[in-house]
């Protein structure tokens, strides 16, 4: 019985994998929001009633996308993290290389880096089972900053009183340990890292910026220094 379960359970995981890799291929040619399950078990030969043993929904199947792409970027951004680590770079120098892997990602997966930085899909609601995925890069870039914090410091940044309480919450919830102002910081950093990214993939630097590499790394080190980040002075070698 149990060679019979195993055989099951691999074909199983064969066509989901099947299934997706065809709705990843729909998305590219169609976007989210014209995704069907009927179009997708045409396109593999199964029958409508067959696909929904393995996504009952359309739903389901964006879910399932929506968290790999996730997992994808994540594990890009923390192999980068992991990798300037071993190499013996500072805290800044990990957050660009970290912001790198994010483009590069990107540039490489347009059309799951629209399903889940691009345009909400109609009818479309993400569950609470896309939460941890979809908070990896961040937790990547909050560990740099906090390595930073409990080691060197941090150049703390302005924070209005109007925005304490806010930022107050914000640390409680999700970067404990670290100092309000950097807090704030951090959420508006993620948000114009996204925004970068979003404004190259999606054409709205065309005919403005030309050296998109450099800018890019200007821009990334900028976020870094947004956050507190120290600098690296050159004659040193090491964080001013």
């Amino acid at each position: 019985m149990s060679t019979v379960r195993g055989a099951r359970e691999r074909a199983r995981i064969e066509v989901t994998a099947a299934i997706k890799d065809e709705a990843r291929r729909r998305l590219a040619d169609e976007g989210a929001a014209k995704l069907s399950l009927r179009a997708v078990a045409r396109e593999l030969g199964m029958v409508s009633s067959a696909l929904y043993r393995y996504f009952p929904s359309r739903d389901e199947l964006l879910t399932a996308l929506i968290i790999d792409a996730y997992d994808s970027l994540g594990a890009a951004a923390e192999a980068a993290g992991a990798a300037a680590l071993a190499a013996g770079s500072p805290p800044r120098a990990r957050w660009t290389a970290v912001c790198e892997a994010f483009r590069a990602w990107a540039l490489a997966h347009p059309h799951e880096y629209a399903l889940i930085y691009g345009s909400p899909v109609p009818g479309y609601s993400a569950p609470q089972d896309t939460v941890v995925p979809a908070s990896r890069v961040a937790n990547v870039l909050i560990g740099i900053v906090r390595s930073a914090h409990e080691g060197r410091g941090l150049a703390l940044p302005p924070l209005p009183a109007t925005l304490r309480a806010e930022a107050g919450r914000m640390t409680a919830d999700f970067a404990e340990g670290l100092p309000p102002e950097v807090t704030a910081a951090l959420v508006a950093a993620w948000a114009q890292l996204a925004g970068l990214v979003s404004f190259e993939l999606f054409g709205q630097f065309n005919n403005v910026v030309e050296e998109r590499d450099a800018f890019f790394a200007h821009a990334a080190d900028q976020l870094a220094h947004a956050v507190g980040l120290p600098a690296v002075r050159p004659d040193l070698g090491a964080e001013a």
